[in-house]
């Protein structure tokens, strides 16, 4: 069994639905021995920043000791920005990735304790290791395009996904091969068939 462990960590409205890109990742990378933690965050369709807070807290307590891996959707991935903004935050993580992440503006409405500044650049990288943002220029819910309103500003790696609106499962996106290879690699795969979503 692989010592590496990752963490899944899923948006507002989110009851992990077998449909969506994250369940499937987690039962593929289970399906070969990885070890996978994947948690309902409390009330989902009203989040509490605090209750959010202090489960992923918990869960990154359960990573071990070995390669660390988080990966996170939409209003996860602003539960783990305001993660890295916390005082003392316990041994980092060695890759981050945030799929989507909603603009400010948009989050001001939907849930507005997570409406927060961007933490600064070296306290995010030193919570996240390496950190990736996977985007679509076309999602409604970052009009401005995540490569504004966190790649560039967190100095992350970019991954594009052209036309995939929020990466979710209304977009497509269940089986999705290319966050996998990203997943067991740390590198995206070239540019071909194999890599977006699969439909089925």
């Amino acid at each position: 069994m692989s010592d590496r462990r990752f963490l899944l960590l899923h948006g507002i409205e989110n009851r992990r639905p077998p449909e969506h890109w994250q369940h499937w990742l987690a039962e593929r990378l289970r399906s070969s021995g990885e070890q996978v933690l994947y948690p309902q965050l409390p009330d989902p369709d009203a989040p509490d920043l605090a209750l959010w807070l202090e489960v992923l807290g918990a869960e990154l307590g359960m990573l071990g000791d070995g390669e660390r891996v988080v990966v996170c959707h939409s209003l996860g991935c602003a539960l783990w920005l305001a993660h890295c903004e916390r005082p003392g935050v316990a041994r980092p993580v060695d890759r981050v990735l945030l799929v989507s992440p909603p603009a400010r503006e948009i989050l001001a409405d939907l849930a507005p304790e997570f409406a927060r500044a961007l933490p600064e650049r070296d306290a995010a990288g030193q919570a996240s290791g390496t950190l990736a943002v996977a985007v679509s220029e076309a999602d409604p819910y970052n009009p401005a395009g995540a490569r504004m309103t966190h790649a560039e500003p967190l100095g992350a790696a970019l991954r594009a996904e052209p036309g995939a609106g929020h990466i979710s499962a209304d977009d497509s996106y269940g089986p999705w091969p290319a966050i996998e290879t990203w997943c067991r690699t740390g590198s995206w795969p070239v540019r071909g068939r194999s890599e977006g979503p699969l439909s089925g």
